[in-house]
């Protein structure tokens, strides 16, 4: 019995130190990788005439990533002006009538204009609905006000809501749903995330 009772005492010291350590190396791990193809990507657009690199005897961890923050500075700088925005909607109307690209890149602009927006509410609110049927909650995100296209067709007082899928919330279903059918939780959007991505391990019960 001793012994049982201490093999598992020691699974779960392993099984705790996995689920403390995973998240920190994982996330670790793919920052290093991003900032890695992100600083190589970018050093090579520079040409080597221009490229310290060239020159010295070792490379310059980070002068890719330096050159590209420089290069988004400038484009928005640019973009600030009335030269710039003329030049930017000439872009942007030349790629609105070509065949499928006009559809990703509107996609596109409108998923950043949304998310990064300074005024934007979307993925703000985290909600609890009934889904999929009657009986059944699950943690949903209040998105955007319904389509203005949609409003006649649908009931008033109607929230767009975004029901992600478990473990992976980038994939999920959109929904319109009664606003007195949703209840808010009082707790943020992370907070939210995180227990869709333990599949409800995570449980933030003492801030509801």
């Amino acid at each position: 019995m001793e012994k049982t009772k201490k093999r598992q005492t020691l699974k779960t010291y392993l099984f705790t130190g996995i689920l403390v350590t995973a998240p920190v190396a994982i996330t670790l791990y793919l920052s290093i990788k991003l900032f890695l193809w992100l600083d190589s990507w970018a050093t090579k657009l520079i040409p080597a005439k221009y490229n310290p690199e060239t020159y010295l005897p070792y490379g310059l961890p980070g002068l890719g990533v330096l050159i590209l923050l420089v290069f988004l500075i400038l484009v928005g700088m640019l973009t600030a002006n009335y030269v710039g925005r003329w030049l930017v909607g000439i872009g942007q109307r030349i790629l609105s009538r070509v065949p499928v690209i006009s559809g990703i890149y509107g996609a596109l602009k409108k998923l950043f204009e949304t998310v990064m927006g300074n005024n934007t509410q979307a993925f703000r609110k985290a909600v609890l609905v009934e889904y999929p049927r009657k009986g059944m909650w699950t943690v949903a995100f209040v998105t955007a006000p319904v389509y203005a296209g949609f409003k006649k067709m649908l009931p008033k007082d109607m929230v767009t809501l975004y029901v992600p899928t478990t473990p992976n919330p980038t994939s999920g279903f959109m929904v319109y749903v009664p606003k007195k059918d949703i209840k808010e939780l009082n707790i943020p959007v992370e907070e939210a995330l995180k227990m869709i991505l333990s599949m409800g391990i995570v449980d933030p019960a003492k801030k509801l």
